[in-house]
């Protein structure tokens, strides 16, 4: 086997060989540049909001869609649709970004968290009605790294307490549980069009879905100061009234545009990444010191990222496995193969909750509304092994095909065919 590349060594992976995410295409130049050629730019902000609302809703098959400026966004408008008000609790998995929960309490409601599956890395449906209480007003499960959550038993719990179920699906567009679409599902959905997303604007954006009309004429007050406007009629058709709080949750049109045009290659291009995420699967799987991602039968996984579990226990490694992670993620990266980690530590865990760092003076969580709620981070045990193993394999997305793939495969059996010499690499362990 030839010398790791951090020792010295020739490099698998030639440097500028992963082209970079999202895709862009004439038909993406051209819909972002009809904005400016058509010139009434008033216009063109009735004309890509409406129009991606439009398209979202018949794509994901819902009767209303509202484009907004984020996923969080997004989600807080979920929040706000199905009805939480201030100190009602919304249970959220421990993993996830941390935005899932900021929703919460950017409405003045209480998360609340259950640990994750070890194998899909979602919400532990059996853990979610240990957690209810008579403050519970919804669920949020969240499809993370484009990984279904198994929603069957959390809407079963959900109709047993009569709670809502509000899907994250900041990560998984497109992806489908036992048949359904992800985000048409439960209730609510809130979805990024962030730019790493499987859909983009190319910078910011999301898009609320769901399909009660109550929830989303709720949810629409947030997205323009608590009025009802339409992008490109403010002034002409708005009365100047807030009927409740809302934010400035507007969308950006020439992303708009972007993410309309990106539509249209979502399936494809979702198809493309599931294939070569497959194909690296094949290719790695059964290596000593990793474990590849597991996709349940009835469920369609699009593989926002691909995420490996690194262990120096199969390689009789007498190593901590946050300090092993880091020396495989530093020889892999000088292989040329672009890997990172993502969340460091459970969602509980920041000191947002740990210290209670909301509106100041202990609020949403010492408000009158509110009952008590603890954040133990050993409450969290299969979250708190999962952030300290794991690896993301970034450049499986497309134009990006087999022969890259391949490459990745090659740098990875190269790095953990040689234990001896990932463990002489100099490294901080980062716990």
């Amino acid at each position: 086997m030839s010398k790791l590349a951090i020792h010295g060594g020739e490099p698998v992976v030639a440097k500028g060989a992963v082209r970079p995410w999202p895709h862009v295409t004439d038909d993406d130049r051209a819909a972002v540049m009809e904005v400016l050629r058509d010139g009434n730019m008033e216009a063109q902000r009735e004309a890509q909001f409406k129009g991606l609302a439009e398209d979202w809703a018949r794509y994901m098959g819902v009767a209303h869609a509202i484009p907004c400026n984020s996923g969080t966004a997004a989600l807080h408008m979920g929040v706000a649709g199905v009805g939480v008000e201030p100190g009602d609790e919304v249970i959220c998995p421990a993993f996830t970004y941390w935005a899932t929960a900021a929703a919460v309490l950017h409405h003045n409601g209480v998360p609340v968290f259950v640990d994750i599956e070890p194998r899909t890395w979602t919400m532990d449906p059996a853990q979610v009605e240990a957690r209810i209480t008579p403050h519970t007003r919804a669920i949020m499960p969240v499809h993370i790294h484009g990984m279904p959550a198994d929603m069957e038993p959390i809407l079963a719990v959900a109709r047993k307490h009569s709670l809502a179920v509000i899907e994250d699906v900041a990560q998984a567009h497109g992806a489908r549980y036992r048949g359904r679409i992800c985000g048409a599902i439960g209730d609510a959905a809130g979805f990024s069009l962030q730019a790493t997303k499987l859909l983009t604007t190319g910078s910011h954006g999301g898009v609320f879905t769901t399909d009660d009309e109550v929830i989303y004429k709720r949810a629409a007050l947030l997205e323009y100061l608590g009025e009802l406007v339409i992008p490109g009629r403010e002034g002409r058709e708005q009365d100047y009234n807030a009927y409740g709080l809302g934010w400035m949750y507007r969308g950006d049109t020439f992303g708009q545009a972007f993410a309309r045009s990106q539509l249209r290659r979502l399936d494809e291009n979702n198809a493309r990444r599931i294939e070569n995420c497959r194909l690296l699967s094949g290719l790695v799987r059964g290596v000593p010191g990793i474990e590849t991602p597991y996709v349940p039968e009835d469920r369609t996984c699009v593989f926002y990222t691909y995420v490996l579990n690194i262990s120096p226990e199969p390689l009789d490694l007498d190593l901590a496995p946050p300090f092993f992670r880091q020396k495989v993620e530093m020889a892999l990266r000088a292989e040329g193969v672009p890997v990172g980690r993502w969340q460091r530590m459970a969602v509980p865990a920041q000191e947002v909750f740990q210290k209670r760092a909301g509106y100041g003076r202990g609020c949403p969580w010492h408000c009158p509304h509110a009952g008590p709620v603890e954040y133990n981070i050993a409450d969290y045990p299969v979250t708190n092994a999962f952030v300290a193993t794991n690896l993301y394999v970034h450049g499986i997305w497309p134009p990006n095909g087999p022969d890259l793939i391949r490459a990745f495969a090659d740098a990875i059996i190269k790095v953990m065919s040689q234990p001896d010499a990932v463990l002489a690499i100099e490294a901080q362990p980062q716990l």
